[in-house]
């Protein structure tokens, strides 16, 4: 399943509990894609503050807000040409997934302090350990956002449910570091 998506340019969704290796799947994809030379950027939508969001995903400008004493590349900008990795999207701020929405559909994101949008070529891979069709139906989750990124699914079975493929991701941990 992993090589057949590798080939297709369509986004991906990994969805599995915690700690199952969607990570490590996210970056099969690319190492099997015709991206492979160019970025992978990974980003834990779950880990960012609010507050920080935009910055990290878009990238700022200087003097844009206080302590913005540089120019900053976002992850979005910064996985230009290759794979961009959202990890717990399901976490993702409401506002926050309206912006990334709209860089899918457009093609172009703006740094935070900035009028003049830039060109992205990027393959979006997500993952969640959450229920996002729930997510849609209570309103923490945009329906729209939702539709753009499960278009190919992979869903990664936990550990306890794997037998001897828990061995060669042990291996595969080990070789990682």
């Amino acid at each position: 399943e992993v090589l057949s998506y590798a080939q297709n340019a369509a986004p991906v969704l990994i969805v599995g509990e915690t700690g199952v290796g969607k990570e490590l799947v996210a970056k099969e994809l690319h190492r099997w894609s015709d991206r492979r030379d160019a970025p992978f950027v990974a980003v834990n939508a779950g880990a960012i503050p609010e507050s920080l969001a935009p910055s990290e995903l878009f990238g700022h400008r200087k003097g844009a807000f206080t302590g913005a004493y540089a120019d900053q590349i976002g992850a979005i900008a910064a996985a230009d040409r290759g794979v961009l990795f959202l990890d717990e999207i399901g976490d993702m701020p409401l506002d926050i997934q309206a912006q990334v929405l709209r860089v899918l559909d457009d093609g172009l994101v703006t740094k935070v302090g900035s009028r003049t949008p830039t060109a992205v070529d990027f393959r979006l891979v997500t993952a969640t350990n959450v229920d996002l069709r729930r997510g849609v139906e209570e309103g923490r989750f945009r329906r729209d956002l939702f539709h753009r990124i499960e278009v190919l699914v992979i869903r990664v079975a936990p550990l306890r449910e794997r037998g001897d493929d828990v061995i060669e991701i042990g291996e595969a941990i080990i070789k990682s570091l």
